[in-house]
């Protein structure tokens, strides 16, 4: 078994232009995760992101919503797993995925930044021990490679955005079973509820 999740950071662009375009995914899952569990999100200067504290079935961990723009998340996220002393094994990175249509989450440990330069400023900061698990929001490709930038700081379409927000309503129903470290489990249940 896994060790259990100690640490949720979603990945996004602060601000309010950014709020409703499709790179924000990760910030949606913590935003829509503190809301069911009434726990209010506060700014850490230190971490320099908004963090909150919670507990789910039976597992305290940490939120954390980087205010340090996309491309220098590693920036906050190494900082509050060195203040809280989380391993990046017990991280978990809450990111949007073009590679996925929208309404598809899913659930790996590991691997490359696939392109996505979140992950990839996590994966720098974190060094050769950037072993950690990505929850990937789908938000669906625009087709062209030369596209994708524009396209995900675009707001989706209504139909999209309610496919993504109930990917991550699925999501956060797995979440226990994450934090629990029962990954295939989690895995099993996030893979086989979707199309």
């Amino acid at each position: 078994m896994h060790p259990t999740v100690q640490l949720v950071a979603g990945l996004g662009n602060p601000g309010d232009e950014y709020a409703r375009t499709r790179h924000n995914a990760g910030f949606w899952l913590v935003d829509a995760l503190a809301v069911r569990q009434c726990v209010k999100l506060s700014h850490a200067r230190k971490f320099k992101g908004e963090t909150g504290e919670l507990t789910l079935g039976g597992q305290s961990f940490h939120l954390l919503k980087p205010a340090t723009f996309m491309n220098r998340s590693g920036e906050a996220v190494a900082s509050a797993a060195a203040f809280y002393k989380i391993p990046p094994d017990r991280l978990l990175v809450v990111h949007d995925d073009i590679d996925l249509p929208p309404g598809i989450a899913r659930l790996k440990r590991g691997g490359g930044a696939g392109g996505h330069n979140g992950l990839r400023d996590i994966i720098g900061a974190l060094g050769d021990n950037a072993d950690f698990l990505r929850l990937r929001i789908g938000v669906g490709h625009p087709g062209q490679a030369s596209e994708v930038m524009d396209y995900v700081l675009k707001p989706p379409p209504a139909a999209e955005r309610k496919l993504i927000l109930e990917a991550i309503d699925k999501a956060l129903d797995a979440l226990p079973l994450v934090l629990a470290g029962e990954l295939e489990k989690a895995m099993q249940r996030l893979h086989t509820s979707q199309a």
